[in-house]
């Protein structure tokens, strides 16, 4: 027999393997786009949040042309201030629709996670009155002010609502792994494997890793990452992101990952529309802290020190000291009512004051409102074999010292109100770390004792994270990165999640 009588059937041999091959991988290219199909969500979520927009701005200026013209009412709605005033609010509210959209504020890339969809709002808004008001000094005229007094915060309240309500639509259906973004991720097995723990793991990330391309050489044929298939190698990523709709390829660094390789990915990418990400290791530093600096041949990414005096902190400062004084006024009726029950509900003082260690270890005694029999300091040498608290922290589910008042004012942290008083003291701030008792520091590594460089906090991301039902892990992790990232916009976010956290009652115990 002739060697080319016996290369045929190992040539047909080996094309049923590659066809086998090719099949069983379009298989499994079908099976990761059918378990992601494309379904247009953005478009529609930008048509829900533009008209929940819209509806705001529209109020907003209505309410400050009815008050403001108002004052004018002796003049008819067709004299030239009238016109004036309808000219000028028409303006206003084409403006303010204008400024969102050109600050990206929805953007489906920063929705529904995180600070930043708040922030652009925010920053859209500001920026429109602050030009307005500028303009209405240069020109010696008052009509700017009704809008800036009236318009400003209710049209900023409104908007800032509806992106509430719509994100916790958009979380509801994420829940149910609807209205996700498809994401092919690229680089080694153990980087793969961390951005799928961390993003499909996370229903509120708005991103599942439908496919995974590893370097050729690096995986068998069938091999999956975390359940997740590998459909290729580098060199078919960007013919793979297409036929699994893939809507972002995320790229993590290694060493046959070079920048010519991501250029031409890139290029691949450009004519699909599909996102290229790349993906930097950076735990737990915030955007604000990055800033990325081009060169010629490379992109220098800066990442700054976290700073812990300066004008942004004179800020906090002052707005700690005003948001006190203004809850306590608001508070005090609360604040008198619950002094009065604990009181005449148990024997013993209506405050109960502790030693907590502040800002640079400084020790200051903290108040709240006794929810435990007196003496309950000396039993917890006996109770401690039955602690539920996470590291050094003494916590009890079904603690025996609480009273059964104290078991409702725990519950929904009302026993926490009178550290109000110590923000206004200056020991503390509406929002800042866990304040730790002594003996918890005592036990501190060193990562922990960043904890201590800024004053703790009525309430935390440790607050509206799970409060007690987080690990110590988790605790500490959370108050760092607040210590390192906090803003004073941030603040404003975590006290607004706070009043839910308190309201669920979760967590607390």
């Amino acid at each position: 027999m002739s060697n080319d009588t016996m290369r045929e059937p190992r040539r047909g041999l080996r094309q049923m393997i590659e066809s086998a091959r090719a099949t069983t991988n379009a298989a499994r290219i079908r099976a990761a786009r059918a378990a992601f199909a494309a379904t247009g969500w953005r478009d529609d979520y930008r048509r829900k949040t533009l008209l929940s927009d819209a509806a705001a701005v529209l109020v907003a200026v209505g309410l400050a042309y009815v008050l403001r013209f108002g004052e004018l009412s002796n003049q008819p709605l067709y004299s030239d201030i009238g016109i004036g005033y309808v000219v000028l609010t028409v303006l206003i509210a084409g403006g303010w629709m204008l400024a969102l959209t050109l600050q990206k504020s929805r953007d489906t890339r920063i929705i529904g996670s995180g600070p930043t969809e708040y922030q652009r709002v925010f920053d859209a808004s500001w920026k429109l009155f602050a030009i307005l008001t500028i303009l209405a000094f240069a020109t010696g005229t008052q009509v700017a002010r009704g809008y800036l007094l009236f318009a400003f915060p209710v049209g900023l309240a409104g908007i800032f609502l509806g992106r509430y309500c719509w994100r916790q639509w958009l979380h509801a259906q994420r829940a149910h792994g609807r209205y996700k973004s498809a994401v092919l991720a690229i680089g080694y097995r153990d980087q793969a494997e961390r951005l799928i723990r961390d993003l499909n793991d996370r229903d509120e990330s708005g991103y599942q890793v439908v496919g995974v391309c590893i370097p050729t050489g690096q995986f068998a044929e069938g091999e999956t990452v975390l359940g997740v298939p590998i459909l290729g190698d580098l060199h078919q990523a960007g013919s793979i992101a297409a036929q699994v709709n893939a809507d972002s390829v995320a790229v993590s660094g290694s060493g046959t990952i070079t920048a010519d390789v991501v250029r031409r990915l890139g290029w691949e990418l450009e004519p699909r529309g599909v996102d290229l990400m790349l993906t930097a290791e950076l735990a737990d530093v915030a955007g604000p802290r990055i800033t990325i600096t081009p060169a010629e041949t490379v992109a220098l990414l800066h990442v700054d020190a976290p700073r812990f005096t300066g004008p942004k902190f004179v800020v906090k400062s002052v707005t700690d000291w005003l948001g006190a004084a203004l809850l306590t006024i608001v508070l005090l009726p609360m604040l008198l009512g619950v002094a009065v029950a604990v009181a005449v509900t148990s024997r013993g003082p209506v405050f109960y004051t502790q030693d907590r260690v502040g800002r640079n270890g400084k020790t200051f005694p903290m108040y709240k409102f006794r929810s435990m029999r007196v003496g309950a300091d000396a039993e917890v040498v006996k109770l401690e074999e039955q602690s539920d608290g996470a590291g050094p922290l003494f916590k009890m589910r079904n603690d025996p010292r609480v009273t059964p008042l104290g078991r409702i004012l725990r519950r929904y942290s009302i026993d926490e109100l009178p550290q109000i008083l110590n923000v206004l003291r200056g020991d503390m701030s509406l929002v800042g770390p866990r304040p730790p008792l002594p003996r918890e520091v005592s036990a501190y590594e060193q990562r922990m004792r960043r904890r201590l460089l800024v004053k703790p906090g009525l309430t935390g991301l440790w607050q509206v994270g799970g409060r007690s039902d987080l690990s110590w892990e988790q605790s500490v992790r959370l108050d760092v990165y607040y210590v390192e990232n906090w803003t004073v916009f941030g603040d404003f976010l975590i006290l607004a999640r706070t009043a839910r956290a308190v309201l669920s009652g979760s967590g607390a115990y």
